[in-house]
């Protein structure tokens, strides 16, 4: 497949539908397996298959964490709702070093892959890294689900959906 430059105008037009395209907002978290551990706002996160059951993950391509997923490949995605949005989006919205404690404020349990679990979500899963795919200027994991676990806000939320007014950028 080859990819073309797109014209201002074309950039113009595709900007704002692109934009309007919904996706969910989670927390990824992850380890670099020597005893770091880290989480980011994602909001690519997709269901990619029944069985088993896997979900697609994209990392921009600049975030080190891409980099961890493939040394050390257990994570989990939190799934953020509407009344904890704020509180998630200013603790993970800005990123973090890799040195610098992610999940100060936040309860976090463990599962079974030992990544940080974000028990105030609306619930986690997690599991481990199957397969990846660079694509543009992100790279997509794809995540083999091992365990899910409800948060305290399962049946009292619903889910945070984002729409972007740029599709260029977040």
């Amino acid at each position: 497949m080859s990819t073309t430059e797109l014209s201002e105008e074309q950039r113009q037009t595709i900007a704002p539908i692109l934009g309007k395209t919904p996706s969910g907002v989670f927390i990824l978290t992850a380890s670099d397996g020597e005893g770091n551990e880290t989480g980011m706002l994602a909001s690519w996160v997709q269901q990619a298959s029944f069985e088993p059951p896997i979900i697609s993950v994209a990392v921009n391509s600049k975030r080190y964490l891409g980099e961890w997923l493939t040394k050390s490949p257990a994570a989990a995605v939190s799934l953020v709702g509407k009344a904890q949005s704020g509180k998630f989006f200013k603790q993970f919205g800005k990123g973090f070093d890799p040195e610098v404690p992610a999940f100060e404020g936040f309860e976090v349990s463990r599962g079974t892959t030992g990544v940080p679990l974000l028990s105030e979500s609306m619930g986690s899963l997690e599991g481990t890294v199957t397969q990846q795919c660079v694509v543009g200027d992100h790279t997509i994991f794809f995540l083999q689900i091992e365990n899910a676990l409800q948060g305290a806000a399962f049946d009292e939320d619903e889910p945070y959906v984002h729409i972007r007014k740029n599709g260029f950028s977040y």
